[in-house]
């Protein structure tokens, strides 16, 4: 079928159909009104369950699948709590090539590089194509075209989104739970794969018409505090191990040690106070990026010095947050996600140590989300241009190598800050126009580099509060001309095809822009 190209209320050309159905593009931040009503799974009936709730299959994930009716071109869902330690999405479709099953859809929250055992599955036509953020080698796959289907890259928010609003189906959904009982309550705060919060596979216990929870804790009921809850669920089956926690911290979970990306921390921190947006009562959230867990510690040394406490904090946890929670510096952690083993221990033990989802944090077709709640957000990013538009997915060359996360939904809190170096590779990280737009510039109010801070002129408020500052204040042109002169001039355009490899879905579920083969073009 032929796949018009449309273009798009950012100016991008963008496909009319994605694997067969119809799209609506980007129409502006805030501009596309949903109608309808949300979706749901079957009715259930608890005649058809067990009288003792024991929901336990023996025979492991194959049996449960085969329980749960796997079939052709059936959606799988997964989770990615575990990150780049995830044991139990690779079982799925080794279990599922064992069944002889084909063209799966598999839609996980996101995908990591202990995931590449997938190809092979692409490959032979047991998987035919992944919704969901790919890092590393799935992202390669992708962007050389070798993917049967198109790829679809959403935010968290606007997974759960596609979830609710019927955009995707999903028909089983396994959640890789470290402590669960045997009639489906399930936990991820406990147990020997202990990962944190289980929020991300919430929306998938919810709506999805078959749920397996797989654990390597199962314990006598009740499991509680029950993160998924058993009444949603069909099968329990009980695995050797599911994930390793310790791989939950990846390179982009610690500090920087850089010199410059230092400096980038210092000066947001610095920005943050002398913008007056660190007073008491104020809420922050820091991407789990090193520059914004540096930020954290200067901002946690400010605090300390002018006796601030904040009343909460957003996003991933991990060992610093934590211990701003138990110095009394922040109120309340609402956790998305848990980065490591301090974060997972916080969440366990600390009543003030919330555990949260993409619907009440995120979800953009919702009564309202705790994102613009948010006083300041601090997040990364491979690029950005002279019209403060962001990319997080590629790199100036094309290649999709990175996932949405949270990032485009953070976008809507009150101040949005890209602490970013000027330039990685001798590559200017600042360009004319980004490779791949995943947020809108109108979004973005600060840039800050290690050669100055550039401020949305949209933001006239900001840059009143910061006149006589002893920032380096600079026009983001300015700054993109001097790293140009030291880098040698402006980076090459990606040389892709004309294959649309994947789509980026906006937090509406509009598409905001797509990424082209590359390959044999590069």
């Amino acid at each position: 079928m032929k796949n018009d190209l449309l273009l798009n209320a950012a100016g991008r050309l963008v496909p009319s159909h994605i694997n067969g159905v119809a799209q609506v593009p980007f129409q502006g931040v805030g501009r596309y009104q949903p109608s309808g009503r949300r979706a749901a799974p079957p009715i259930a009936s608890s005649k058809d369950y067990p009288a003792d709730g024991n929901k336990v299959i023996e025979g492991g994930l194959k049996s449960a699948l085969q329980v749960c009716g796997l079939k052709d071109r059936m959606t799988i869902s997964t989770h990615h709590h575990f990150r780049d330690g995830d044991l139990a999405a690779n079982q799925i479709f080794d279990a599922a090539a064992d069944l002889g099953v084909k063209d799966l859809r598999w839609f996980p929250s996101a995908a990591f590089p202990c995931h590449q055992p997938v190809i092979d599955h692409l490959e032979s036509g047991v998987v035919h194509h992944i919704e969901g953020s790919l890092n590393g080698p799935l992202g390669e796959y992708c962007s050389q075209g070798r993917m049967r289907g198109m790829g679809v890259l959403r935010s968290h928010g606007g997974r759960w989104q596609a979830i609710q609003d019927g955009e995707v189906h999903i028909d089983i959904a396994v959640i890789a739970a470290p402590t669960a009982d045997a009639f489906g309550n399930a936990t991820g705060d406990c147990g020997p794969s202990a990962c944190g919060g289980l929020g991300f596979a919430l929306a998938d216990s919810m709506f999805a018409d078959k749920v397996i929870v797989a654990t390597d804790n199962l314990i006598d009921f009740p499991c509680v505090p029950w993160q998924i809850q058993g009444n949603y669920v069909d099968a329990v089956v009980a695995l050797d191990k599911i994930g390793i926690p310790e791989k939950i911290v990846s390179g982009t979970t610690q500090i920087t040690r850089s010199p410059d990306r230092l400096l980038i921390a210092e000066l947001t921190a610095r920005f943050c106070e002398e913008a007056g947006i660190v007073r008491n009562g104020f809420s922050f959230q820091a991407g789990a990026g090193g520059t914004a867990l540096s930020f954290s510690i200067f901002l946690s040394d400010l605090m300390r010095e002018r006796k601030i406490k904040a009343r909460f904090a957003r996003g991933g946890s991990n060992q610093f947050l934590v211990q701003m929670l138990e110095d009394g510096l922040v109120d309340y952690i609402l956790d998305g996600q848990t980065f490591d083993l301090e974060g997972v221990r916080s969440l366990r033990e600390n009543p003030r140590h919330i555990s949260t989802s993409p619907f009440t944090s995120y979800n953009y077709h919702g009564k309202g989300n705790f994102a613009s709640l948010v006083d300041v957000v601090v997040l990364g990013a491979t690029e950005v241009d002279i019209n403060f538009n962001a990319n997080v997915v590629t790199h100036s060359d094309g290649r999709l190598l990175h996932g949405i996360g949270g990032w485009q939904n953070c976008l809507f809190s009150k101040c949005t800050i890209l602490p970013i170096p000027s330039f990685r590779d001798r590559i200017p990280v600042i360009v004319d126009r980004v490779t791949t737009l995943c947020g809108p510039g109108e979004l973005i109010d600060v840039v800050v580099t290690e050669r100055g801070v550039a401020v949305n002129p949209l933001r006239q408020d900001l840059l009143a509060k910061l006149r006589g500052s002893s920032l380096p204040i600079r026009d983001i042109r300015d700054l993109q001309s001097e790293v140009e002169d030291i880098c040698g001039g402006k980076p090459e355009l990606p040389k892709t095809g004309e294959k649309v490899v994947a789509a980026i879905k906006w937090v509406d579920g509009t598409i905001i822009d797509c990424v082209k083969e590359i390959g044999r073009y590069t």
